[in-house]
This record gives structure tokens, C-alpha cells and sequence, in this order.
């Protein structure tokens, strides 16, 4: 008994030897063959034949990467700014505080850009409220009114060094060029670089003084002309001068926009009512400590009234 004990111990301890010289073998003709792909590409394909018949069966498994928003997108407040002119205010200008000059807009973006602020577009901050995209740290939005020139002149080349996008509200009516209007290829020309196009509505109309037919050619016919020379749906609307009531939100909400902004001062946040959503207005003579002081004062105002 103890004979055929002995006899199968050794039989076992034969073929763990074997085995080890089998793997042995195994391993250093695979590195033989990777060694010869290295030093001779004419062998590189029978060498790889025995690398892929002697290398360990790998199991690839591809997950689909799915975005997690983090709450800090959810919940993220973001200041708008209201630009108007960017120039030095004309002799007897009657509203000279729409006049930025383009000196005092550059030192205004530079001054945010140092502060840690980010371009975005009203676009990307619903994206972000939404839980379907990313916003940077400190996300800002930048906006102007009624479509003149200088906001294809002065303000996109500051914009564009700084890697900004910005947002154009564009009165599709009342503001020849000969008056400082922005050209049609101008506004093209702001698209290409990455701008949000939304609207002011044909013309600044006082909107809860028209009467529903006057107010849908306001809402309706201003994205209906937008939309088919420039190619783009405007998705926001903006209230000449902030003028809105129950009626005027309700046709702007029908005519399909996703939101308006007011020139009610505050930072706009995903608890707002989207038809109110704050800007701050930003006029000449403001210096960027200014600016900044007046950002950060405005952080948790008032939300917007029902109407203004």
C-alpha cells in the first residue's frame, strides 16, 4: 500500500514538472516571437500567429459612457449681463447710458476673465439645468439688445480672444444700418463664431399695449424670420425693455420659445420662472470693480414680479 502511495506521488510530481516545462516553453516562444516582429518585419506575420495562439483569450467590454451631471449644474445660478452700444455715446444721445465704449467693454470681459468667469450661452445654461450638459466654473452669459453694429465690430473680437461665446437679441425691424444696424451677413458672421441667435421681436414694441394680432406678428413672425434667413430657431425671447404681463408670456410660451429675460437685476437660477429670468444691465461708465461688485451684489435678488 505504502509502494502504490509513494508511486502515485511521484507520478503527480512528473506531471507538475511537465507541465512547468510545457509553460516555460509556451512563454519563451512567445517572447521569441514578439522579440522577432521587433527585429524582423519580414516575420512580423508568423510571429504574430503564434503570439495570438499562445497568448491568453482577452474579453473586451464596451460600456456606453453616459454623462452624470453633478448637482452644482443642477443647481447653478447664472449672471446675464445687458449690453447695449458699444461705443463712446454721439453729442445729444438720448438714453447715453446704452453706450459702452469698446476700451471700457474690453477692460469689463478681461476683468470677469481674471475673476474666474466663463462665456457660456443661455443655450448650454438650460442644457446644464436640464441634467444633459456641462457647464464651466463661474458660467456667464453676455447679452445684447437690438442688433447694432458695434456688436459685430467691437464687442466679437474681445469675445472672440477670450474663446467666448455671447448672445444676440435681434430686433428684426426699426434699426437700419444707416441707423447702426447690423448687417444680415454680420449676423452670419456672429453664428460662425459660436453666438446664440435669439430675438427682441420685429420691432422694440411696448408689448402689453398690443392687442393679439399686433403681438403674434411681435413673437411669431420675428422667429419665423429668423429662422428662415439665418437658418437657426431662436429659443429665447427678450422683452424690449423689459416690458412683459401674463398675456405677453403666455404668447411667448405658445409661439414655442423655452424662455424670456427681463431687465429685472438678479442672477437667473433653475428655480426661476424661465419667461422671467434676470439680467443685469450694464451701463457706460462702469468701471470693472464696478462690474464686479455689481455682479456679486445681485447674486440672490429678488426673483422677477409677474409683470413689469
Amino acid at each position: 500500500m505504502n509502494e502504490r502511495l509513494e508511486r502515485r506521488a511521484r507520478e503527480r510530481r512528473a506531471r507538475r514538472r511537465r507541465r512547468i516545462v510545457t509553460v516555460t516553453l509556451v512563454v519563451g516562444a512567445v517572447a521569441a516571437g514578439t522579440v522577432a516582429v521587433l527585429r524582423a518585419p519580414h516575420a512580423r506575420h508568423a510571429a504574430a500567429v503564434a503570439v495570438r495562439r499562445h497568448a491568453p483569450r482577452v474579453v473586451h467590454v464596451h460600456a456606453r459612457v453616459r454623462f452624470r451631471p453633478t448637482r452644482a449644474y443642477l443647481t447653478a445660478r447664472v449672471p446675464i449681463l445687458m449690453y447695449h452700444v458699444i461705443a463712446a455715446p454721439p453729442p445729444g444721445a438720448p438714453f447715453p447710458g446704452l453706450y459702452v465704449p469698446a476700451q471700457e467693454f474690453a477692460a469689463q470681459m478681461d476683468a470677469l476673465a481674471r475673476a474666474g468667469f466663463h462665456g457660456v450661452t443661455q443655450n448650454a445654461v438650460l442644457r446644464a439645468w436640464r441634467g444633459s450638459g456641462p457647464l464651466p466654473r463661474n458660467p456667464i452669459v453676455v447679452t445684447f439688445d437690438n442688433g447694432y453694429r458695434t456688436q459685430y465690430t467691437a464687442a466679437l473680437p474681445v469675445l472672440r480672444r477670450l474663446h467666448w461665446p455671447a448672445v444676440e437679441n435681434l430686433q428684426l425691424a426699426g434699426l437700419p444700418p444707416r441707423q447702426g444696424g447690423i448687417l444680415p451677413r454680420e449676423v452670419r458672421a456672429l453664428l460662425g463664431a459660436g453666438w446664440e441667435l435669439d430675438t427682441q421681436g420685429m420691432s422694440h414694441a411696448d408689448l402689453p399695449e398690443l392687442d393679439a394680432r399686433a403681438l403674434a406678428r411681435q413673437i411669431v413672425v420675428a422667429r419665423n424670420v429668423i429662422e428662415r434667413r439665418y437658418h437657426v430657431r431662436p429659443r429665447w425671447f427678450c422683452y424690449p425693455s423689459g416690458r412683459y404681463d401674463g398675456t405677453v408670456i403666455a404668447a411667448v410660451r405658445a409661439a414655442g420659445f423655452v424662455g424670456s429675460t427681463t431687465v429685472w437685476p438678479g442672477w437667473a437660477a433653475p428655480t426661476d420662472d424661465p419667461y422671467r429670468l434676470p439680467r443685469l444691465r450694464v451701463l457706460g461708465g462702469t468701471s470693472p470693480p464696478a462690474l464686479l461688485a455689481q455682479i456679486r451684489a445681485a447674486r440672490f435678488a429678488l426673483p422677477a414680479p409677474a409683470s413689469y
